[in-house]
């Protein structure tokens, strides 16, 4: 069957949102979950399970996260993976190298931390005092809480839990050295894998942008990069429409029934993997999602933290959500106009209540004019 860009819509929003599972499967399927720190109305790797895991509630992720077989680190940004996809990434071996005096410093950090178990920054901070430093915003913050940062992405600390938001890190043995090239390809293409099934279909500009991203993860691999997207295209299914080639797992096709997206109403993160490649959002909807959480507040034009409104396979849509007095409020921009479908006024309540639900609050929802 000719696969049409409705084809590759329909796909990209159902084969995302997988029927509702354990907290441990979602994560599996969707291979990583991006993190942010921002509540607006939840941090977004809460807003992203929600859709994805049965009864959810905004902070299951941190409270269970002990007892998962997951993982904090950076991938091709910062949040939580499978373990078995962090082993592809480590050992890392960072662009820069530490100075003998930074990694003396490590290593003292390390000894004191494997005494403890898990530490609070605080308590490493109290017993160095390594002082200030600049950190990358410009702002001061304290040496060893960046030093914690670096062994961290270094493979020396892992996040053994979170508390109150804060990270309390635990001693990581080293992963054992690669045994050659050949292995070392097999881990990046694996690596490449877990993006394509995670953001599939992808425009070829797109799928570049992501192994770019991924020499964040695996800086040791840069150096590969052209040829891990050469093996890439050869293993994954593609096609052309127009200018734009697509790529998707070859054991999928776009073009078959199953792809069926339901007649559901909702509020997505805007790291959600249906929408956070902004390229395919821009083909996919004919029109420019912005996040503007970062931008000056005169010159938003959604909101500083819109959430994309999905109805079906569409973004048709914004909402600015809040909570106020212990009561949801939502504000709506559309990007044609408000549909009047009684389908979609119900699918938008049950949303919303949805979403009351997750947030722990009293059933009441207050819903503002659109914007």
């Amino acid at each position: 069957m000719r696969i049409t860009l409705d084809h590759l819509r329909r796909y990209a929003v159902a084969r995302s949102l997988f029927k509702p599972t354990t907290l441990g499967r979602a994560i599996g399927k969707l291979g990583f979950v991006q993190a942010d720190p921002i509540r607006a109305p939840a941090r977004a790797q809460d807003l992203t399970l929600r859709h994805r895991v049965v009864d959810y509630l905004a902070g299951d992720l941190e409270r269970r996260y002990a007892k998962l077989s997951i993982e904090e680190d950076f991938f091709v940004n910062y949040g939580f993976l499978p373990r078995a996809h962090y082993a592809l990434m480590h050992p890392r071996v960072p662009k820069t190298k530490w100075s003998p005096a930074r990694a003396r410093k490590a290593q003292a950090v390390l000894e004191f931390v494997r005494e403890r178990g898990a530490v609070h920054p605080r308590l490493v901070d109290a017993h160095f005092a390594h002082g200030k430093v600049t950190n990358w915003f410009g702002g001061s913050s304290n040496a060893t809480t960046q030093l914690l940062d670096d062994m961290h992405y270094r493979g020396l600390l892992r996040i053994a839990r979170r508390d109150g938001g804060t990270r309390i890190y635990a001693a990581r043995e080293p992963a054992p050295l690669l045994p050659d090239a050949q292995t070392s390809s097999a881990r990046h293409d694996a690596l490449v894998d877990v993006l394509v099934r995670k953001y599939a279909p992808l425009p070829a500009a797109s799928l570049g942008q992501l192994l770019s991203h991924l020499t964040g993860g695996a800086p040791q691999w840069s150096p590969q990069r052209a040829q891990a997207l050469a093996r890439a295209k050869q293993r994954f299914a593609h096609v052309r429409l127009g200018a734009v080639d697509w790529y998707w797992p070859a054991d999928e096709s776009p073009a078959s029934a199953r792809w069926r997206p339901d007649d559901s109403v909702r509020l997505l993160t805007p790291f959600d993997p249906i929408v956070w490649d902004r390229r395919r959002f821009t083909l996919f909807w004919d029109w420019v999602y912005r996040f503007e959480a970062y931008t000056p507040a005169p010159k938003r034009k959604l909101g500083y933290y819109a959430l994309p409104l999905l109805w079906h396979d569409r973004v048709i849509g914004w909402a600015n959500v809040a909570v106020t007095d212990g009561v949801l409020r939502a504000s709506f921009g559309y990007a044609g106009s408000e549909p009047q479908d009684p389908v979609f006024r119900a699918g938008l309540k049950a949303e919303l209540a949805r979403l009351n639900r997750f947030l722990s609050l009293q059933p009441l929802v207050e819903r503002t004019p659109p914007i």
